[in-house]
This record gives C-alpha cells, sequence and structure tokens, in this order.
C-alpha cells in the first residue's frame, strides 16, 4: 500500500517515517522544495539517532530512505495512493481545501486521514461528496517515538475506512484508541487541561517549570513534564488548541496570560529556541525567565 503525507514538517515527516519503517511505500509532499528536503533530513536526522542508540540497523535506516519519496505535485503525490493523511496547520479552513482537493484527484477507494489534534473531523468531512472515507489519525509528537494513535470517528465515515485506518495504524506498530468526533477527543482535552494548569503554576510563582515537570514524570509516570511538552508541540499550537477549546466546550480551556505573553514575544518553544525553557540544537539547556538555570 502507498501512504502519502501531505505537510512535510515535524508531525508529517514523522508519519512519514514510521509508515516507511513498517514496510510501507511513501510519499512525502509540500508546497515547497525546500520545505520537503528540510522534512525528508529530518527523517535522516530520526534514523542516524536511532542507529546511534542501537535502535536502528544501518540496513534498516537505508531500506526506510528508500521507500520514500519526496515532491512538490500534489496530482503526482496522491496518484497511486490508497492512504492520504494530512499533517498541515490546524486551520479548519485550510484542511478543507486540502481535503477537497485530494477527493478530487482520488479514487473514492482512498482513504482521507486527518492529523489534526482537536479540529471537527465531521465538519471537514462534510466538504466531500464521499465523506465516508475521512477520519481522523491523531498522532503524537514526535511520532516515530510516540506509541498512541488516536482514531477519530467522523459522524459520516463508514466501517470499511474504520477498519482500513485501524488496520494501518497496528501494522506501523502503534497502539490506538477510538473515539467518537467531539472537541478536542479525548487526548487533546486531558492533555490541555494539564498543560495549562502547570502553566498557571509557574504564572503564580508555586513552582519551577522544571520542578512541576519533574513531579508528573517522577509522580505519575509521565514521560514528558506537561511544560516541557508544550514547548515541544509549539506554544503557539498550544494557544491555539486551548482558545478552539474554549469557544467549543468553555471558560475552563481558558488560556493563561503567560501563554499568552510567550506567544507574543515570539517565544514558541523548541522550534523558536526558547519557550518556557531555553533551547539549543533541539536540547533543552536552561529555563527561561525568572528561573534562572537548571540544576
Amino acid at each position: 500500500m502507498q501512504v502519502t503525507v501531505l505537510g512535510a514538517g515535524s508531525m508529517g515527516h514523522g508519519i512519514a517515517q514510521v509508515s516507511a519503517m513498517a514496510g510501507y511505500d511513501v510519499v512525502l509532499r509540500d508546497i515547497e522544495e525546500e520545505l520537503v528536503e528540510d522534512g525528508l533530513e529530518g527523517i535522516r536526522q530520526n534514523l542516524r539517532g536511532g542507529v546511534d542508540r542501537d535502535k536502528v540497523s544501518e540496513d534498516e535506516m537505508e531500506a526506510t530512505l528508500e521507500r520514500i519519496e519526496g515532491m512538490t505535485d500534489l496530482t503526482a503525490a496522491v496518484d497511486n495512493a490508497e492512504l492520504v493523511i494530512e499533517a498541515v496547520p490546524e486551520d479548519m479552513d485550510l484542511k478543507k481545501d486540502v481535503l477537497s482537493e485530494v477527493e478530487r484527484k482520488t479514487d473514492k477507494e482512498t482513504v482521507i486521514g486527518s492529523n489534526t489534534s482537536s479540529l471537527s473531523v465531521t465538519e471537514m468531512a462534510s466538504t466531500l461528496e464521499s465523506p465516508e472515507r475521512v477520519i481522523g489519525l491523531h498522532f503524537f509528537n514526535p511520532p516515530h517515538l510516540m506509541d498512541l494513535v488516536e482514531i477519530v470517528i467522523a459522524e459520516q465515515t463508514n466501517d470499511q475506512t474504520e477498519r482500513i485506518a485501524t488496520d494501518y495504524v497496528r501494522e506501523i506498530g502503534k497502539e490506538d484508541v477510538v473515539v467518537r468526533d467531539s472537541a478536542g477527543f479525548a487526548t487533546s482535552r486531558l492533555g490541555l487541561v494539564t498543560g495549562l494548569e502547570a502553566i498557571r503554576m509557574v504564572e503564580e510563582g508555586v513552582a519551577s517549570p522544571n520542578d512541576i515537570d519533574e513531579a508528573m514524570k517522577i509522580g505519575y509516570g509521565y514521560p514528558m513534564g506537561p511544560i516541557e511538552l508544550g514547548d515541544h508541540v509549539g506554544l503557539d499550537v498550544r494557544l491555539h488548541i486551548a482558545e478552539h477549546l474554549r469557544e467549543e466546550l468553555g471558560e475552563r480551556f481558558r488560556p493563561p496570560q503567560a501563554l499568552r505573553r510567550k506567544v507574543r514575544a515570539g517565544k514558541l518553544g523548541k522550534k523558536s529556541g526558547e519557550g518556557f525553557y531555553v533551547w539549543e540544537d533541539g536540547e533543552r539547556v536552561g529555563t527561561s525567565g525568572d528561573w534562572g538555570e537548571e540544576e
């Protein structure tokens, strides 16, 4: 089966990588050649890191890279695809446009997945003539390390689409949970509540970002603390999701002012070099603001 991933950012190239590692032929498409090359380079770095940690063999790395083709032409990218997964920015109008264009360029048997973390898959599907082939495939960042994929069933999704999507998720070695389409699904709602409250605790001087994150890792077994996770996801993304869920579900999702200030200042987390932590070459090197250097 050919899998086509639309969007070569951190989520898109991660989805392309895990698909290719599972043996699928993969096309990674973005709107500019430079973005495609950046995505392919991200995959190479991930695989090289796996080799260095003895998690991936040299042969596995080479075989994975050989299965991935990058391009900018959408028609060519989806031509032979049996599964297309969009991983474009979290903007409803953009996602609707992308899914509609994919529908026009593919057979009715092609399953169309959205990697949205909070937007309504039902609303996206409503713009299509064959909405039954749309499903949510919510991967977690970074996809090559995180085990969970949330399968989101839209109102229009049919049984065949659900079966194909579920088989794919299991074939790439991920664990799946199936949820009905609701604002924030299950994971974004729960994860965001924890993340927003952790930011409020920093804002109120309860504890440092590092100590809050350590408390959740040691005390509750989190692989990554909620504040560090926000820096990984992108504070602008976290703010956007919070605003969306506030509109859909109420004031309990109101974003803290500390989050708004970070985004206004361009301190978006790992991708900008500073969020609640300071980052260099993708590694945490300190804590931003009044909390000073980490122990």
